[in-house]
């Protein structure tokens, strides 16, 4: 077996997680050997409700065949090893251990792929059949909305904006969420009438399950609409959870609340009337369930100003709040008062956990610390999940658990960053010109900064990934400085981009995704080169200049992107095509990636991240320790 170095036994994930085997030549395999520390022993705690998926698989053809993608499922045994089948023949001469993937020098356009699981020499049941791709991008098509004219007479048109995943209709396969934007959506600091919101779900054919009307008083936005798609009541089938009001019209074309009522102001905003939180039924948009949303607004004023700005600062997100069952977690609020409320969704009935405000005593301190995003994960050890809510974190119990007092954020990330010390990191950049750094790394745990950079000004962006396998751990990025985990400077020359990052390649370090191309960072010349530039998509939100959706929605362990159209007519699913040799749990059933893919959509997106350590010398992660229904 290959020996694990000792600085990287210091550090394996408390979360459940993947793993890792690695082939140093085509014919010869070097598994890893999966080490769990005392600490992550101890602290695992019973098992998580996860996604039951198929196996994902996908068929591409490229200039040396076709290549063959699928999943290794966090719920299976590390020895599991597969036989891939073209046209119903046995390609492969013994059962593949060492990748979730495969190169066909024989297949065409014209083949069909499965694959069977093999457990103690008995091949299990078949995949799905797959017909090869002749692009390396799957097309899903919209059915786009038709434009309106406002109030005042202003014209819009549609653009498919941010997306999320689940499955909705329990068929281990990926449903797309999507909402649709009109092109004059507004942030929250603009007046202005906006057209109407409209969310859909499609299968990755193309047929639309449903699509909601969020109505007139449902403002358009980065910050109004947060959509949470998950399986919350483990009857395998996920809901979709979202802020609505008077007017919204469900999958099925009922409306909740007055179909008439028109709360808009002169200035498009809508700062008076009855808000709603509403649980849809994943397969048909019907609402299950609708309560009034809190946090209420109450008064505008008490959120910071009296025109409607901060008052409709929104975030969402998914945790596991008693570590084995997921919860539903609202919130308002974050360059002042910050609410946060969680919710359970079981058994039909919609029950309200806990209330965190920074308003109630002793929370003072938590006030002005929230972000454009926030993140969830297990930051304490004890199996139940925490919200990191940009400088400040909220306990599983709903108390604060700590806040730094560096102010508001527009990015953030929160993962394994460095393997050398335990327990997971955030990496952050702040607003706040006076704040003591503007680009911090803290302990996600505690809070206490590990090191920063003070800055004088407003850092807009900041980026964290495994970029340069000279330095242990991930590489961050912001203000005209490129950093080791430790924070020793490495360099003023940034990557190209401070956006997202991918596993797209197969190496282990992570690429940089930023408008519509995915690059790679040559870290010995500090210069760029692009792998892929997907030409007739666009980006989404602006100068965000983000995907629809990022995550590891197909094939083996390595991410999607997904852009639209430039016309809105389709959305294109992009996966690599690379042949890798390592072997990873798909990341979606990691814990923290699986959150952070929810949150993705919520705010400034952000990319998920591992709740192990994946890069460049990594160690072995655990099995996931998660269950399905």
């Amino acid at each position: 077996m290959m020996q694990i170095s000792m600085n990287r036994k210091r550090k394996l994930k408390r979360s459940g997680t993947m793993l890792l085997s690695c082939l140093v030549a085509s014919s010869l395999l070097i598994p890893l050997q999966a080490v769990v520390s005392p600490e992550r022993a101890q602290a695992a705690g019973p098992a998580r409700q996860m996604e039951k998926l198929d196996r994902g698989l996908v068929a591409v053809k490229t200039g040396n065949g076709v290549f063959v993608s699928w999943r290794l499922l966090g719920t299976e045994a590390a020895a599991t090893s597969f036989n891939v089948y073209r046209n119903g023949t046995k390609l492969n001469s013994s059962p593949i251990t060492g990748s979730t993937n495969y190169l066909d020098s024989g297949g065409t356009t014209g083949s069909t792929y499965y694959v069977r699981a093999v457990v103690g020499g008995t091949e299990q049941t078949a995949s799905p059949t797959v017909s090869v791709w002749g692009t390396n991008y799957l097309t899903v098509p919209l059915q786009k909305p038709a434009g309106g004219t406002t109030p005042d007479g202003v014209n819009y048109t549609y653009s498919a904006n941010d997306a999320t995943v689940a499955d909705l209709d329990g068929d281990g396969q990926y449903e797309i969420i999507l909402k649709w934007d009109p092109s004059n959506s507004k942030d929250n600091s603009q007046d202005g009438y906006t057209g109407e919101v409209f969310v859909d779900a499609y299968k990755l054919n193309g047929t639309r399950l449903w699509r909601i009307s969020m109505g007139k008083n449902i403002r358009a936005g980065a910050h109004y609409t947060q959509i949470m798609a998950y399986d919350l009541d483990g009857d395998g089938k996920a809901e979709v959870a979202m802020k609505t009001a008077d007017g919204t019209k469900d999958g099925t074309g009922v409306v909740i609340g007055s179909a008439t009522a028109d709360y808009r102001n002169s200035a498009g905003r809508v700062l008076s009337g009855p808000e709603y939180l509403t649980v849809f039924q994943g397969t048909t948009g019907k609402a299950l369930a609708t309560v009034n949303y809190d946090p209420p607004r109450g008064n505008v004023n008490d959120w910071g100003d009296n025109y409607g700005n901060r008052v409709d600062r929104f975030l969402a997100g998914i945790a596991y709040l008693d570590g084995q069952k997921p919860s539903l977690v609202m919130a308002r609020g974050y360059y002042t008062r910050t609410v946060l409320v969680a919710y359970n969704w079981r058994g039909g009935q919609l029950t309200k956990l806990w209330t965190f405000d920074s308003d109630a005593s002793g929370n003072s301190a938590y006030a002005g610390q929230g972000n454009h995003n926030l993140s969830i994960a297990d930051v304490d050890g004890d199996g139940k999940d925490e919200i990191i809510y940009g400088a400040m974190a909220v306990d599983d119990n709903g108390t604060g658990l700590y806040t730094t007092g560096l102010g508001h954020g527009d990015a953030m990330h929160l993962g394994d960053l460095d393997p050398n010390r335990p327990g997971l990191e955030v990496f952050q950049v702040h607003e706040n010109t006076s704040a003591a750094y503007g680009l911090e790394y803290r302990d996600a745990k505690t809070g206490q900064t590990i090191w920063g950079v003070y800055a004088g000004k407003d850092v807009g962006r900041g980026m964290s990934a495994d970029i340069d396998p000279r330095y242990p751990g991930e590489e961050v990025w912001a203000n005209g400085g490129l950093y080791t985990s430790t924070g020793t400077k490495i360099g003023s020359t940034l990557p190209s981009s401070t956006n997202f990052g991918i596993w797209w390649d197969g190496d282990l370090q992570r690429e940089l995704l930023d408008d519509i191309r995915i690059d790679k960072w040559n870290y010995t010349n500090s210069t760029t080169s692009n792998l892929l530039t997907a030409s007739g998509t666009a980006s989404n939100n602006g100068t965000k200049a983000t995907p629809t959706l990022q995550a590891d929605l197909l094939g083996d362990w390595r991410e999607e992107a997904v852009w639209r159209t430039t016309d809105s007519t389709a959305l294109r699913i992009y996966t690599t095509t690379d042949v890798t040799n390592y072997r990873l749990w798909t990341l979606m059933h990691d814990p923290v990636y699986r959150l952070g893919v929810a949150w993705q959509n919520v705010g400034y997106n952000q990319p998920p991240h591992t709740s192990f350590f994946l890069g460049n010398g990594m160690s072995t992660p655990a099995q996931p320790n998660i269950y399905t229904p």
